[in-house]
């Protein structure tokens, strides 16, 4: 037997450890959460406040879709969606490593040049007539506030931040975390010179982040800007916003790039609405349109379309070529990672829909489409027996 006094002992030294690991377990989730205050962004104050009080969108101190929306709708009898979050059987995540391609050097600009580089979820470059629009761009490995936790990347960026070209604009659709990055942000405004266009609110985040204030335009839907030759609109969306807790206190929207000769339409996310058909009656018809088709639920069908919806939109305003985003790169609903470019496939040969599905990285010639191969089935595919 051991002495009371050894006893004694190893129990002093094993309080010390547990405190030891607590505090070191305390120190851990402080350093995980180090970067959360400053990623939440800012808070409308002041003259932007006033802007956004007097925006239609705007009541009851918050912006509001055209039509009434829920974010979710009431739970289905029997469906348990943490359970399915956590046990359901679909394949949330690819089987294989997605391909990437580096693109190479752009084409010579000219008058009717229009390309798409998507570099994955709904970060993209739109080359139109000599000049480039960034869109959307996260380069993190989460978005989330916390580098720590949070959605992680299912594939790299196909190219870093510092061998993006020199860019034009810089457009944000909503302040989620998906869509906008506060440390992609800080890069960009280190690495480019080039201005942010902003749905109303989203410049307190922009702000907060050290953007100086001359390189941000926030945009009401319905109002332009013009940068090098391009008129750039912001457009209805139905959606929501929020970084934190609070909901809807910055706007949300779709964009509308034209040049003399060409035009492109991005949704941002969103709900199938009306709206559609009334941008493209107004901004239509467009060569090229980024569609969000993934991160769709019936359990939240008004705030992003499913892959049907997203053609429907597509016709409504007058689209020529579809190239979808917002999938592949983070793992957001309960789908399969390859569901939404499957169902969108099958819908664009039924309503003879120009589609073109790029790899990450791959540059598309909107006047001359790489075909559709399906090289996102073979990725699906598990390679580990599961």
């Amino acid at each position: 037997m051991r002495a009371p006094a050894d006893r004694a002992l190893d129990r002093a030294l094993g309080g010390r450890l547990r405190r030891m690991a607590g505090l070191a377990a305390v120190a851990g989730l402080a350093w995980a959460a180090r970067d959360v205050p400053a990623a939440m962004g800012g808070r409308l104050t002041g003259a932007r406040a006033e802007r956004a009080a007097r925006s239609p969108q705007f009541r009851d101190g918050t912006f509001h879709n055209r039509a009434q929306t829920r974010t979710m709708t009431s739970a289905e009898p029997g469906r348990n969606l943490l359970w399915e979050l956590l046990f359901g059987k679909q394949r949330r995540r690819p089987g294989a490593p997605v391909p990437l391609l580096r693109p190479d050097a752009a084409p010579a600009g000219g008058e009717r040049e229009l390309n798409v580089v998507w570099y994955g979820h709904a970060s993209a470059l739109i080359e139109i007539e000599g000049h480039r629009v960034l869109v959307d761009p996260v380069w993190s490995d989460r978005c989330s506030p916390s580098g720590a936790v949070g959605p992680k990347r299912l594939h790299e960026p196909p190219v870093r931040l510092d061998d993006l070209p020199a860019v034009d604009a810089i457009l944000i659709s909503h302040d989620h975390y998906d869509h906008l990055d506060m440390v992609t942000v800080q890069e960009l405004t280190r690495r480019q010179s080039a201005p942010f266009l902003v749905p109303l609110g989203v410049g307190a985040h922009l702000d907060r982040w050290g953007v100086p204030a001359e390189r941000i335009v926030e945009l009401d839907w319905s109002e332009g800007h013009r940068v090098r030759g391009l008129e750039i609109t912001a457009t209805a969306a139905q959606h929501f916003s929020g970084r934190g807790l609070r909901r809807d206190g910055t706007l949300w929207s779709s964009w509308v790039v034209a040049g003399a000769h060409r035009k492109v339409f991005y949704t941002g996310d969103s709900g199938y609405f009306d709206g559609y058909a009334e941008i493209g009656a107004e901004h239509g018809p467009f060569d090229v349109t980024l569609m969000q088709i993934g991160a769709y639920d019936r359990a939240w069908p008004a705030i992003h379309m499913f892959p049907e919806e997203a053609v429907s939109a597509h016709l409504d305003l007058r689209g020529g070529l579809f190239v979808p985003v917002h999938w592949a790169t983070f793992n957001l609903a309960l789908h399969d990672w390859s569901e939404p470019v499957d169902r969108l496939w099958a819908e664009a040969k039924a309503r003879d829909v120009r589609l073109a599905v790029p790899r990450p990285g791959e540059r598309v010639v909107v006047d001359d489409p790489p075909p559709v191969d399906g090289w996102w089935q073979a990725v699906a595919c598990r390679t580990d027996g599961g």
